[in-house]
């Protein structure tokens, strides 16, 4: 088990900065080759998709939407519009509006590694002040990821290794959990891979809705080295990534905070892995590829994903 001071040192020996030149903005994404991506094509042997995100919810009412809501969408119709409805001619149109918070615990999306800051640093060593307020970040924003992210995506299923239909709150998953997946699936994670880990909670999420708080299972901060030493060049997770309470009070996100800065590694949350993990099991077959394409939002921190898995 590492120690605090040992999570900390990350931050150098697990450090990108300058590995792929001083003005790279894609960090891990630059795992995935030409060859990589040709490798996750002959991944597609049955011809089967699956998606990987939550659908994203209509707000049920104008409170909500303004509350607990991440999406609020609007259909035009005030005064100053014109009535979308023709009932009396043949043709008509909907149109919506709609403001996203993705960040946080429900949404599927991406974080690219302007997200996070340590010591007023970003990835490759960029000050935090490229990011300004009216024009978002001017250093690896999620635009850098313009072409797409396509590779060959690994499920580890943790739960299922472990026997349990979901980990509780607070449970931790550790190299020795990824080892063991890996070993009963039959399957190993390669350079330029996607590693989607599932601990089970899509299917408490789907039973009995999102939790609340911040108590969760999720990776833990052991694993940071054993994904740079498989130069993994995605990961993702049915939760928002870091166990939490992650058990170091100085870095209360580890694997956020070493993995967009320190290493540039890009990240899924909140994926709903439920009819992936499903559609591998049915088909033992536990490799695929995926494919993620961020939004161009000029100068964001992430975007909401739809990734898809295609056995």
């Amino acid at each position: 088990m590492p120690t605090q001071d040992d999570v900390l040192g990350y931050f150098e020996t697990l450090s990108n900065w300058g590995r792929w030149g001083e003005d790279d903005e894609l960090g891990t994404l630059n795992h995935i080759t030409d060859d990589v991506r040709l490798a996750a094509a002959r991944a597609v042997r049955h011809g089967r998709s699956v998606s990987c995100a939550w659908e994203v919810a209509v707000p049920e009412d104008a409170e909500r939407a303004t509350t607990t809501c991440p999406c609020a969408a609007e259909m035009p119709g005030a005064e100053h519009m014109p009535d979308p409805f023709h009932h009396d001619r043949r043709w008509g149109y909907s149109s919506e509006r709609i403001g996203l918070t993705f960040h946080g615990n429900t949404l599927t999306h991406v974080d690219s590694p302007c997200h996070l800051y340590w010591d007023g640093k970003m990835y490759n060593g960029r000050p935090h002040s490229l990011v300004d307020a009216a024009t978002g970040s001017a250093w690896a924003a999620v635009t850098a990821a313009a072409d797409g992210i396509v590779t060959r995506g690994v499920l580890l299923d943790v739960a299922k290794v472990r026997d349990v239909p979901w980990l509780e709150p607070g449970e931790g998953v550790f190299p020795a959990d990824l080892e063991e997946a890996e070993r009963r699936q039959g399957v190993r994670v390669r350079p330029g891979d996607a590693v989607l880990l599932r601990t089970g909670y899509g299917r408490a999420r789907h039973e009995s809705g999102p939790s609340g708080g911040f108590t969760q299972a999720g990776w833990h901060a052991s694993c940071l080295p054993w994904l740079h030493e498989r130069e993994v060049a995605l990961i993702g997770a049915d939760t928002p990534q870091d166990v939490q309470p992650s058990g170091y009070e100085a870095v209360l996100m580890p694997v956020h905070a070493v993995g967009l800065v320190a290493m540039g590694l890009w990240l899924l949350d909140n994926c709903d892995l439920e009819a992936c993990a499903a559609t591998a099991a049915e088909l033992g077959q536990w490799d695929f590829q995926l494919a993620v394409a961020p939004v161009r939002f000029a100068g964001t921190s992430g975007s909401p994903v739809n990734p898809i898995a295609t056995f």
